[in-house]
């Protein structure tokens, strides 16, 4: 039985170049560039085959091109690869959707797209994203009370990375107070360059638009077990995932969970299809004093590596 688990990362793992070397080799990767950029409406090769840093963070352009990058790899693998698991980290997670076959390829490219461009446009420059390190999961905890009764606005953890690794969501004011508590515990906060506070109920319009999408769309059961973002289990009733899915908007990734519940269910292998290795990195943290195999295949020749 296989041991093995495929990760499929989110926005942030963005990088210049990314997908180039497979499309220009493996015509079915151009294919589902064009794709995309025919759902999107974006010059998507332009702007991340020759594009700027700013441009490349738009997220509208993202979400569909990381998608298509993170999906031309498996199929260009699947048939070398025999998952027992797989999860990706929020944006991933549609690329887990189309590995698995709970959603097409074509499907899942559409939700993105419009994914993209609804969080796009919830920008709102009162609300924002930090990356909390250094500080136990209780003392962010503590932090985020805080931070939200101190202020008076919303403010939630919206990623569980690491036990050396959150994020939290919410309004500047909310995370701004919560700086105190994250200071005095001898913490540290990065603002995120994210244009609203994703994964928390302040982007519930957005998600409700989604959601509605989402109810559109043929859904089937998964072909290997998919761990969710927001159960932090895997579930292969269609009509369950869809529901799941309708909330992956708004609710916390809790990426701590799944890998654990991964490693217990018998996953020792842990194999990220996408650019940056940043699913890979976080491994260490998350299955500390444990055997596991993590590697990362962000390119043409890591793929060929293990084909």
């Amino acid at each position: 039985m296989s041991d093995l688990s495929i990760l499929f990362p989110g926005q942030g793992s963005q990088e210049p170049g990314m997908g180039r070397d497979l499309a220009e080799k493996w015509t079915a990767a151009m294919d589902l560039w064009k794709f995309a950029e025919a759902e999107s409406g974006l010059a998507l090769r332009e702007i991340y085959w020759d594009g700027d840093a700013a441009a490349m963070a738009s997220t509208d352009a993202l979400q569909p091109a990381l998608t298509v990058v993170n999906l031309s790899i498996w199929f260009y693998l699947k048939d070398s690869l025999k998952p027992a698991a797989t999860a990706g980290h929020s944006l991933g997670e549609f690329a887990s959707l189309g590995a698995s076959g709970i959603l097409s390829a074509e499907d899942t490219l559409r939700a993105v797209c419009l994914r993209g461009k609804l969080m796009s446009q919830v920008a709102n420059s009162d609300h924002g994203m930090a990356a909390v390190l250094k500080m136990s999961q209780s003392d962010v905890e503590d932090a985020v009370a805080f931070g939200a009764s101190e202020s008076g606005k919303e403010l939630r953890i919206a990623n569980y990375n690491s036990p050396a690794q959150y994020v939290i969501s919410g309004e500047k004011a909310a995370i701004d107070a919560a700086g105190t508590v994250i200071k005095e515990r001898k913490g540290r906060a990065v603002p995120l360059p994210v244009s609203g506070a994703f994964h928390s109920p302040l982007i519930q319009e957005a998600a409700d638009e989604f959601s509605a999408y989402l109810g559109k769309l043929h859904w089937n059961s998964p072909a290997f077990p998919v761990y969710f973002n927001v159960t932090a289990a895997p579930e292969s009733n269609p009509e369950r995932i869809k529901e799941i899915m309708r909330s992956q908007m708004t609710s916390s990734v809790r990426w701590i969970e799944i890998i654990s519940n991964q490693y217990d269910a018998g996953v020792r292998s842990f194999y990220e299809l996408g650019p940056k290795g940043v699913l890979t990195k976080l491994l260490a943290a998350n299955l500390k004093g444990k055997e596991f195999e993590g590697k990362d295949i962000g390119n043409l020749e890591k793929a060929d590596s293990v084909k």
